[in-house]
């Protein structure tokens, strides 16, 4: 039987209990009580993650967090998962990405990002994580409504295909977060200072300008506006 089957799939019930609860008290009783030792955190380890991360470490430091290492990050990116899981405690992280199979037959040169961003993340980001959370029911993600405009209207609880999405800062904005890190003494992505409002793979990621979306540097030049990893999945990861 489908693990799923064994908690409540009803995300519309599980946003009228739990959608509008403090982050902290979602976050427990999803961990705790609903997917016990069968839900994750995926974290990119970019500009807002410490915040979310140490909401789970608070609750249970072995909740497994998932970091997809595409092969292509910031080195600031790499070093600060690391002084992170540090800080935080965090005794479960799991880096994974494409095979060396796959990036040898799929972007041998690295150059993809360039001319075909969605088939990048296909394999590097999509793929690897639909196989990682195989063994999962449910999983966490960082996504916040004012990040962009295809986020307005996201919700704490939704359904991935066959996994429970549970987005449990959904309403915060940037002061919420930045009085939350602050209070907490959380340490920064280094190249937040540098202008960098939201930060992914090096060859896709640029600093945003005042008035722009916190997203506006992901992808520029492109009409692309998500990595896949919260989209339907593509059909083919090697076209």
């Amino acid at each position: 039987m489908d693990g799923i089957a064994r908690v409540p799939r009803d995300v519309a019930e599980l946003q009228r209990r739990l959608g509008y609860a403090p982050p902290a008290q979602l976050l427990s009783v999803a961990i705790r009580e609903l997917f016990p030792r069968r839900i994750a955190v995926v974290s990119s380890f970019g500009a807002e993650s410490a915040v979310l991360l140490h909401f789970v470490a608070a609750i249970d430091a072995a909740t497994p967090v998932l970091f997809i290492d595409t092969g292509r990050h910031f080195a600031e990116t790499l070093d600060y998962r690391d002084r992170l899981v540090a800080h935080l405690g965090l005794t479960d992280v799991r880096s994974i990405g494409p095979t060396a199979e796959e990036v040898a037959r799929l972007d041998a040169d690295s150059s993809r990002a360039v001319w075909d961003p969605d088939g990048c993340c296909a394999f590097r980001k999509t793929a690897p994580l639909q196989r990682a959370l195989e063994g999962f029911d449910a999983w966490i993600t960082g996504r916040k409504r004012f990040q962009s405009a295809t986020r307005f209207d996201l919700t704490a609880f939704e359904i991935d295909e066959r996994h429970v999405k549970i987005n449990p800062l959904a309403s915060w904005g940037p002061a919420d977060l930045a009085a939350y890190a602050d209070e907490h003494r959380l340490p920064t992505h280094p190249l937040v200072a540098q202008g960098f409002a939201s930060i992914g793979c090096a060859p896709c990621t640029s600093r945003t300008q005042p008035g722009e979306d916190a997203r506006a540097g992901r992808w520029r030049g492109f009409e692309k506006t998500e990595c896949g990893i919260h989209l339907p999945h593509p059909s083919a990861f090697g076209k």
